[in-house]
């Protein structure tokens, strides 16, 4: 099997991790593409879809089937951004291959509504084709062909185990569906990560921006919640509270330029430590943040329908607990690039997390406006107590 001639993943070629750590000469910059952004349309759907499918069924059984559709969706989706860090799409065979995903990607976001009530099937077909194009694609990156083959072979496992629980209902389709989340953690380790070669600049800015994608979601669930009702002070109160709340993930996520530093530090590290990094940080980590952000889109829209009335348990847990989720995970991440601080956020996520009595007693309003107090809070000491120059330091 020949590589590419263009695929900075391919070993030893221009370009290549190996090239440059070899030669000691900087990689030159591998930019996002226009098409996988217009890929990502398609994951806004999915993070629509599945926001919707969680706000009528906020239930514990709900939560789970949510839990594992968007662990499988985002196990593949990820699965794209190292394809596209391998061998990006310049060439019109390989445009028309991502096509041929994005449409197989709708099909399964049309799938989620009613995957566990008889579109299973449709969720499921679409997944395996998902998995033929991603594995077909990556034959042609300059991979190691036994890599490539133990990486397909795990991932049809997983596609076979959602398509076979997709033609099943229930507690047994969400049992099939949940060993495949969790064969997950078993593909990374088969398909011998150090002979992938992943690129930072392109792979962190891939997962930015996928963060802005969910981060837009909410925007949406603001919008969705209020529907045609009449703007009146409190609807426009707590919309503008919930876009704060926004603003304070985004800020937790790239103030400080965290999201260069982390580029910085992913690309200092060796080839087989980046990538096992890109497998807990990125993809686990990643996944931690966008199940976060599902639940408080979740949450935020249910608030905006009625903010001047309490809310029920499910709701205000789920955005009070999106909104913790979120910041313990974002923490954690930190923790692992060694950014600082760190201290105020987990209190921070403890405070959020006690909101949800003031939702559930006194008003969606008023629990909005004290998590939007916390954020502001948690970011304002952090500028007072720690100089622009601590944050910059590398």
């Amino acid at each position: 099997m020949t590589a590419s001639p263009d695929s900075p993943g391919a070993p030893g070629a221009p370009g290549s991790v190996e090239t440059a750590e070899a030669t000691g000469t900087a990689e030159p910059a591998l930019k996002v593409a226009p098409l996988e952004l217009f890929l990502d349309l398609v994951f806004v759907f999915t993070v629509t879809q599945l926001t919707g499918s969680l706000v009528h069924h906020l239930t514990p059984g709900g939560f789970a089937q949510v839990l594992v559709m968007l662990a499988v969706i985002w196990w593949m989706y990820d699965a794209f951004i190292w394809l596209t860090n391998a061998m990006p799409p310049r060439t019109h065979g390989r445009r028309g291959l991502l096509m041929l995903a994005m449409g197989a990607f709708l099909v399964i976001s049309l799938s989620v509504p009613h995957a566990f009530e008889g579109s299973g099937a449709a969720f499921g077909w679409a997944y395996l084709v998902v998995v033929a194009v991603h594995t077909g694609m990556f034959v042609a990156a300059g991979v190691s062909p036994a890599a490539v083959l133990r990486m397909g072979a795990s991932n049809l496992a997983v596609g076979t185990l959602v398509v076979t629980g997709g033609y099943l209902t229930g507690t047994v389709q969400l049992g099939f569906w949940t060993v495949a989340f969790a064969m997950q953690f078993v593909t990374p380790w088969v398909a011998g990560l150090p002979e992938f070669r992943l690129r930072a600049d392109h792979f962190v800015e891939r997962h930015g921006l996928i963060m802005i994608i969910a981060f837009g979601e909410s925007v949406i669930a603001i919008g969705i919640g209020a529907g045609t009702a009449d703007p009146g002070p409190a609807l426009i109160a707590v919309a503008l509270l919930g876009l704060t709340v926004c603003v304070g993930l985004w800020w937790a996520y790239f103030g400080h330029d965290d999201d260069a530093r982390a580029e910085r530090r992913m690309a200092a590290l060796p080839s087989a430590a980046r990538n096992r990094a890109a497998v807990s940080v990125y993809y686990l980590g990643h996944f931690g943040l966008l199940l976060g952000v599902l639940l408080f889109a979740a949450g935020v829209k249910s608030a905006v329908g009625h903010p001047g009335a309490a809310t029920g348990f499910a709701q205000a847990a789920a955005l009070a607990g999106g909104t913790s989720l979120y910041l313990l995970v974002n923490t954690a991440l930190r923790g692992f690039f060694g950014l600082r601080p760190n201290l105020p956020r987990l209190l921070g996520a403890l405070f959020v997390a006690g909101t949800v009595p003031l939702g559930t007693r006194v008003s969606a309003l008023v629990q909005v406006g004290v998590v939007v107090a916390v954020l502001a809070a948690v970011f304002g000491y952090e500028a007072c107590r720690y100089p622009v120059a601590d944050f910059d330091r590398d």
